[in-house]
């Protein structure tokens, strides 16, 4: 089984080199890294193509100016560019990964081996700082995903960076809902729904936390009550309808 890791970049200069350094040390030959920019004006580009590695295949996304002018654009871009990447991989698991975090070795060996009873793996993970500094060792002491739809829903417990899947999921989590915030959140509660889930307590990734995160994994998220429950409703509405396309 081949693996494919998707990687979002933008302006990742900072970080890069050494999630790049910890994901390339545990791919095969056979195995893919597709890097995903979203138009990087520092040296993220520069960083990666010093590599010279033929495993990591670079791509550009043309970035949709619309998505900017909306509430949670970072979320949105993120979400398109990751669709970007995953349109492009080969692999037969697939895993998803941020720019300036860390894997813990054993990453893919271990969640690989689950996905041949599970259609999706979520690794539990630690919290580093800046410096590379563990600040939480393990952050969850058990799953967060329900078995409930409706609660995944209501406080979403997906984190791409923690997750695996196998492609057949790609069948019918792609395309991704116009607008939509969350590809982990849209990806979990899909591939939940519709398959088999697996959580692990063990962490196998270093979460980065610094004042560039897209990702509020950590914090509370600074959005307000009623557009939460706006965005749930219509997060609802698009999962539903999907779902009831699979029957």
């Amino acid at each position: 089984m081949s693996v494919s890791v998707c990687m979002a970049t933008y302006n990742g200069e900072r970080y890069i080199r050494s999630q790049i350094d910890s994901i390339l040390s545990q791919l095969s030959d056979n195995d893919e890294l597709i890097i995903s920019d979203d138009g990087s004006t520092d040296s993220t580009l520069s960083i990666i193509e010093l590599y010279k590695d033929s495993r990591i295949k670079v791509l550009k996304h043309q970035v949709n100016p619309n998505l900017k002018k909306m509430k949670s654009a970072s979320f949105r871009l993120a979400a398109s560019n990751f669709e970007n990447a995953l349109n492009n991989v080969h692999g037969d698991r697939i895993f998803l990964t941020d720019q300036d975090d860390v894997w813990i070795s054993g990453k893919i060996k271990v969640m690989s081996d689950a996905l041949d009873n599970y259609d999706l793996v979520m690794c539990n993970f630690q919290v580093i700082d800046k410096n590379d500094q563990i600040v939480c060792d393990q952050f969850y002491k058990k799953s967060p995903v329900s078995k409930s739809l409706v609660k995944n829903i209501m406080n979403p417990p997906f984190l791409g960076c923690c997750m695996a899947f196998r492609r057949e999921a790609l069948s019918y989590c792609l395309p991704f809902p116009g607008k939509v915030i969350g590809h982990d959140f849209w990806m979990g509660c899909l591939i939940c729904a519709k398959g088999k889930f697996k959580y692990l307590i063990e962490p196998y990734h270093k979460y980065r936390k610094h004042d560039m995160n897209v990702s509020p994994a950590t914090s509370r998220s600074k959005n307000s009550f009623l557009y939460k429950i706006c965005y749930r409703v219509v997060f609802c509405i698009q999962i539903f309808a999907r779902i009831y396309s699979f029957r």
